[in-house]
């Protein structure tokens, strides 16, 4: 019976060390891992580089933005940038604050930020205005993935 005793024992601090070794991220590292990954996003935008801009896009993916319907499906994430990249050959985004909020079980993040959205008019002026985004990030088997996203605009284009 001691022989037992001292193999549960042995085995309990095993498995102690051993779950240790692989602590999850704290909440500080996911918020660095989320927003590292939102600013490559962004970079991908500016570079009007589809497959950059949509990298961490889930499969079930809906896009919800002022004045439009949903769209949903990754696929249909990259089709619409696909787009407007070339409908707006100047348009690029300036990041102006950003927070992350993460789930205590450390599987979900809101990602919160305001940002201005650049561009240049018909008429070749430069534009600008103020947009509110948030996302939620899932931590899949893929890693972080956006499953969705809202952006609104908090004013009207204006020239710069």
């Amino acid at each position: 019976m001691r022989a037992l005793a001292r193999f549960i024992l042995s085995m309990a601090c095993v498995l102690s060390v051993s779950t240790s070794a692989f602590a999850a991220p704290s909440k500080a590292e996911i918020a660095s891992t989320i927003k590292a990954n939102v600013a490559a996003l962004i970079a991908g935008i500016n570079a009007h580089d589809v497959a950059r801009a949509t990298q961490f896009d889930a499969p079930d993916f809906i896009s919800m933005e002022s004045m439009r319907p949903p769209s949903v499906g990754a696929d249909a994430d990259k089709a619409g940038l696909g787009m407007v990249f070339k409908i707006a050959p100047g348009w690029r985004l300036q990041m102006i604050d950003e927070t992350v909020d993460v789930a205590d079980a450390g599987d979900i993040a809101i990602y919160r930020s305001t940002y201005n959205e650049n561009s240049v008019g018909e008429d070749g002026t430069p534009m600008t205005h103020k947009v509110n985004y948030i996302a939620e990030f899932r931590h899949d088997p893929e890693g972080w993935r956006i499953h969705w996203s809202v952006v609104c605009a908090q004013e009207r284009s204006h020239k710069v």
